[in-house]
């Protein structure tokens, strides 16, 4: 395997394995292909294998330091929300892979995962269908975008990476705020900023 197929694999990696919501790895595949003219499909595959092996690297040491960064009732209130998850059964994997094909980040879903101490075969399979589908689309347009009109990757790009972001961070947000317990057995809306240590 060529070393530009590792760049993508370790890169994958890097953006997948941080429980911060940073871009999504199709940026990374996106500009990788583009750069070195790597073949498609393969970097579709190495790069979702580098994601898929970051986010299960998350949902192993999330656990560990989450009791040091955040208070106990909030890791209760997010162990509550993992076990909602395994009851729902093939509607937790329907959502995660809805939420996967969507080309936002899923830092929220896997720290919530982590936290909740859900076996990572809960959540990964259902992730690898969704974020194989969503990035083969997104490296796609981004490889027919730079053969057709150069100047429009960037703003594809860039206007993706920024919406993404910040619902990544919206969506982390609320996860941690959110007083969930009370959502999902009273049905009320709270907000508890007292979370950390």
């Amino acid at each position: 395997m060529n070393t530009e197929y590792w760049y993508v694999f370790f890169a994958c990696i890097a953006v997948d394995v941080v429980p911060l919501p940073l871009p999504p790895a199709f940026v990374v595949m996106v500009y990788l292909q583009i750069h070195y003219n790597l073949n498609v499909w393969m970097v579709i595959s190495i790069g979702v294998a580098g994601s898929v092996l970051g986010r299960y690297i998350l949902t192993l040491y999330i656990p560990k330091i989450a009791h040091r960064l955040f208070n106990p009732a909030k890791n209760e209130d997010v162990q509550f929300l993992g076990r909602k998850l395994k009851e729902k059964g093939w509607k937790s994997q329907l959502a995660i892979l809805s939420y996967s094909l969507l080309p936002l980040p899923t830092t929220p879903l896997f720290i919530a995962g982590g936290m909740a101490k859900m076996k990572p075969y809960l959540i990964i399979p259902a992730f690898m269908i969704g974020k194989f589908t969503s990035d083969a689309v997104a490296v796609f347009m981004g490889k027919y975008a730079a053969e057709n009109a150069s100047s429009v990757i960037d703003g594809i790009i860039s206007v993706k990476s920024a919406i993404g972001l910040v619902f990544g961070i919206l969506l982390l947000f609320a996860f941690l705020f959110i007083d969930w317990r009370s959502w999902v057995q009273e049905k009320k809306f709270r907000i508890n900023f007292k979370i950390w240590k």
